[in-house]
């Protein structure tokens, strides 16, 4: 329910605002803990003010922030509210330190929001760009609770370990991603630079040019010829596939290959389960209802399959049955981690082992990307070496023809 307010806050001055809360007596309590000595309070849409929330909300340019950056600002947040700081007036400190424009935008949204009477939680939803629906949730299960600081820990370990295991995949695969962009490089300056300046001495020669060099030859005029052509059909070409597996179609179709690739297929399913097992175990130590810790584990998802996975658990848990037969008769969530699961809901410690299996598949998806990027950096080695290998036999390859042709005898 939606309530509209008006009153004083702890200085004095005169504030209105909206407060969603179950009921009147949930409303009047919400806003005492805000500090707000509540004036008059009705049921109903807002006041003038809540209209240019919703339009400001409407205008809010939505912006990319690191994750690294939402996990420091919970974790200061969590000290600073420990500490008995008023939480308006810890935002406005962290909004003075951001050091970023967009970031420091984005916390001043949130404390004038907080200055206008919505609660911690409902300024967060208005910024559901930079904060997810886990987020937003476990604040206002601490702030029901009244144990903020304890949230905005757990938050702030959640976010650090998710960029963490983002970060750690990101480096792990920087080499060989670097590693490709060089080999295409001397590939392109070897067929654009390099070969143009045989091509003159091949047409001196009067002898038949074997198959490899004719081939270079013609790719290398082609690229020379066309390259006004073939550039933008490259860029069109990359941007309608990237376009299409964001379509749902597109979309199930690549995580179907991803899924059917040799050691790839593994690592996409354990880092599924480790993310489910991670966000689904924060929430239910939160004391979140499990319909509910089901439901926003499932938003803040971008796995097709993960998602229908949830869905059938849902349906599961609201019949009655465990959790655990989802996890158990789906193919992408961990064998061993499903029977941790019903284990775990058998002793009354789910949510435990659901951290604990989180934490053990980040560690060993760390080692393993480690080690498959180490295994990718020889093989892309003798690709290129292959490849520029293939180039420089090619080019010289009719001279060598030319010269034991000269030598032979008459």
């Amino acid at each position: 329910m939606n309530f509209a307010y008006t009153g004083y806050d702890k200085s004095g001055k005169a504030v209105q605002g909206r407060c969603d809360a179950p009921g009147l007596d949930e409303a009047n309590e919400r806003l005492r803990r805000q500090g707000v000595f509540v004036v008059s309070i009705e049921e109903g849409a807002g006041s003038k003010a809540q209209n240019v929330n919703a339009a400001e909300k409407k205008r809010t340019r939505r912006v990319r922030i690191s994750p690294k950056v939402i996990a420091q600002f919970s974790r200061e947040l969590a000290v600073l509210v420990s500490t008995g700081t008023p939480i308006a007036d810890a935002i406005e400190s962290l909004e003075k330190q951001a050091t970023s424009d967009d970031w420091r935008e984005v916390v001043g949204s949130v404390r004038r929001r907080l200055e206008e009477g919505e609660s911690f939680s409902d300024a967060l939803e208005a910024r559901s760009d930079v904060f997810d629906s886990v987020f937003c949730s476990l604040v206002a299960a601490g702030e029901s609770s009244g144990q903020l600081d304890t949230m905005l820990n757990r938050l702030a370990i959640l976010t650090r370990r998710h960029a963490q295991v983002r970060s750690s995949v990101i480096a792990a695969m920087m080499y060989p991603i670097l590693l490709t962009c060089v080999c295409f490089a001397v590939l392109g300056l070897m067929l654009g630079v390099v070969l143009p300046r045989f091509s003159g001495l091949f047409e001196t020669l009067d002898t038949p040019l074997p198959p490899s060099t004719e081939l270079l030859v013609f790719l290398s005029g082609m690229l020379l010829g066309y390259w006004w052509v073939a550039l933008p059909a490259v860029g069109v070409g990359v941007w309608s596939l990237l376009w299409w597996t964001k379509t749902p179609a597109g979309k199930r179709v690549f995580e179907g290959a991803l899924l059917r690739l040799p050691k790839v297929g593994g690592i996409v399913r354990s880092f599924g389960t480790a993310r489910v097992a991670r966000l689904m175990g924060t929430l239910l130590e939160a004391k979140v209802p499990m319909i509910e810790a089901i439901g926003l584990t499932r938003r803040s998802l971008n796995h097709t399959g993960f998602i229908l996975m949830l869905d059938r658990a849902e349906r599961a848990v609201t019949r009655g049955d465990p959790v655990s037969m989802a996890f158990i008769e789906s193919d992408l969530f961990v064998s061993s981690s499903a029977q941790a699961v019903r284990n775990g809901e058998q002793t009354g410690r789910l949510a435990d082992v659901l951290v604990h299996i989180a934490d053990y598949l980040d560690e060993e998806n760390e080692s393993t990307v480690k080690a498959l990027s180490s295994l990718l950096e020889p093989v892309i080695m003798l690709v290129l070496g292959g490849l520029v290998a293939f180039v420089a036999v090619s080019m010289f390859l009719p001279l060598f023809d030319l010269t034991a042709s000269a030598g032979a005898p008459a």
